[in-house]
């Protein structure tokens, strides 16, 4: 019987979602698409992917040495992963191939097969054990033999939800349709009265999982760093 890792280092430091493949069971569409990018895939036989939910993980960095590390939630994830590499196999080789390399790694695919993610109607990954607060943030492939996670079996809280506050929270209408519109949400954000620059009102209207809402210390982080970007890009 193959061993189950002991991701305890990581959910100590709120890495507390972790889902192991072995690649030669991912779908071909996946497999491939890696192996086209990187020839590194063949030398390995699993892909392990690492998340955060809920508010842990940014109470960890901030208590961190990567609290005014320019960039501190990739800078502590891919530290704490490597840290949980060396303890739990020492001997393992391995690659970090998100967010440490220019390899584009299916994260919401990955999140599919681990029962992670499901689709929301405001295009943010949900779940019904956090909501929509939770992230995808190191995925790497490694030289072990771990045994496979099982696929988190709970169906998407939307199919459940009657009223859904979030679609008449955003304040663009993007969401009555049931069609979301990407490039009407930048525009929305773009406006200099918009409500939504540092927030999501769509999101926050959400009740699922709300206990384990982002603090607004986080919230502001992230969207303060997804509206410079579109800042950037689209202006």
């Amino acid at each position: 019987m193959k061993p189950s890792p002991n991701f305890d280092l990581l959910n100590a430091n709120g890495l507390n979602m972790q889902a192991v493949f072995n690649l030669s069971d991912l779908p071909e569409t996946i497999r491939t698409g890696l192996l086209e990018q990187t020839e590194i895939v063949s030398s390995f036989r699993q892909l392990i992917l690492i998340g955060h939910g809920g508010r842990g993980m940014w109470e960890a960095v901030q208590a961190s040495e990567f609290r005014e590390n320019s960039d501190p939630i990739d800078s502590f994830s891919i530290d704490r992963v490597e840290r949980w590499f060396a303890g739990q196999v020492p001997a393992a080789d391995y690659e970090i191939i998100y967010p440490a390399s220019k390899c584009i790694v299916p994260l919401q695919s990955l999140g599919r097969l681990a029962g992670w993610h499901h689709t929301s109607p405001f295009r943010i990954g949900i779940n019904q054990a956090w909501g929509s607060w939770f992230a995808y943030r190191v995925a790497a492939l490694a030289d072990t033999d771990f045994a496979p996670t099982d696929r988190m079996q709970l169906a998407s809280p939307c199919d459940s939800c009657v009223d859904k506050p979030c679609v008449s929270a955003c304040p663009a209408g993007l969401l009555a349709c049931g069609d979301f519109s990407l490039k009407g949400c930048i525009d929305y954000r773009l406006v200099s009265e918009s409500s939504c620059k540092a927030r999501c009102l769509a999101r926050l209207a959400c009740p699922v999982a709300s206990e384990h809402r982002y603090s607004t210390e986080q919230i502001n982080y992230h969207y303060g760093r997804s509206m410079k970007t579109i800042e950037e890009y689209y202006r």
